[in-house]
């Protein structure tokens, strides 16, 4: 159907079951009808009646991996079941109004070079507040960079649609063209880092990401990791170490080497063990700190 293609959401399912029955409800209220939606439960102890929800939600394809794949091995098992023109990546922690999908479609037709496209996010536990209005560039040397609007009262100041760097992994949609182009998640990030390498990529390849404000979903932030867990500690640290391994050339990569050195560990031994105590957290920075610079990776 050309003026309503097929979309497939994908979305993963870690020992969260309540809270992806709560999505699914959401997605039921949705006025697009042509989508299906892809659930990769991915290595839960916690085992969903698979049988029961997809005769309960006739659009439901259950996908079980017997082990946790993360969220780049768990979405890209998603994407080579998926059979839409468009991939609506999604947490399974959101809530859905009944317009995402049809409007962010509208965003494609705006620019043939738009190849992924991102609602506004608003925290579900604070509805009136920002989480993601676009993103700003990736620092070359810091490999940090800003989350428009992130913690703002949502006033309409962030109402106006453009183009932005850098795509949310909460939800994002995506052409078919762009995984065919650009192919989807590099597995070895697992978790975290993964969209922002992703979007570098995209946009390397040439196509855009637009930000699309006219619809939003409520986001409940960090509900299966913990917003302070050392296991995102981790994996924080590894990645962003990683990711400039794939995004830096040799000029970029030893002057981050030498920031991080000589600025992010003292000033994280200072935050962690000694302000906050947490030598959990601490032990897993230096884990991270220490795989992020001896893991090999692909460049690109």
């Amino acid at each position: 159907m050309e003026d309503y293609p097929l979309v497939s959401l994908i979305t993963l399912n870690y020992n969260t079951p309540a809270i992806t029955l709560e999505f699914l409800d959401s997605v039921a209220q949705s006025n697009y009808k042509n989508f299906e939606v892809i659930l990769v439960d991915n290595g839960s102890t916690q085992k969903m009646d698979k049988i029961a929800l997809e005769n309960q939600y006739p659009w439901l394809n259950i996908i079980v991996s017997t082990e946790n794949l993360g969220f780049t091995g768990g979405n890209n098992l998603g994407i080579e079941q998926a059979k839409g023109d468009y991939f609506l990546i999604i947490n399974n922690d959101t809530v859905l109004g009944p317009n995402l999908i049809h409007n962010l479609l509208q965003a494609f037709k705006r620019d043939p070079l738009i190849g992924v496209v991102c609602p506004k996010i608003l925290y579900f536990d604070e509805p009136d507040t920002i989480q993601y209005a676009g993103y700003t560039g990736i620092h070359p040397i810091t490999s940090r960079n800003k989350t428009i609007g992130s913690g703002q009262k949502d006033k309409g100041q962030f109402n106006t649609p453009g183009f932005t760097k850098g795509a949310h992994g909460a939800c994002m949609m995506v052409s078919r063209e762009v995984v065919n182009t650009v192919g989807a998640f590099y597995e070895p990030f697992f978790l975290y880092y993964e969209e922002v390498d992703w979007s570098a990529r995209i946009l390397r390849s040439g196509f855009k990401i637009y930000y699309e404000p006219s619809v939003y979903i409520l986001h409940k932030e960090s509900s299966s990791t913990g917003r302070l867990s050392p296991l995102k500690t981790y994996y924080l640290t590894r990645n962003r170490i990683l990711y400039m391994k794939r995004n830096s050339n040799a000029f970029e990569f030893f002057g981050f080497t030498l920031y991080y050195l000589f600025l992010v560990i003292p000033k994280t031994i200072l935050v962690l063990y000694l302000k906050e105590k947490d030598s959990r957290r601490g032990e897993a920075f230096w884990n991270g700190t220490f795989d992020g610079f001896k893991i090999k990776s692909q460049t690109l």
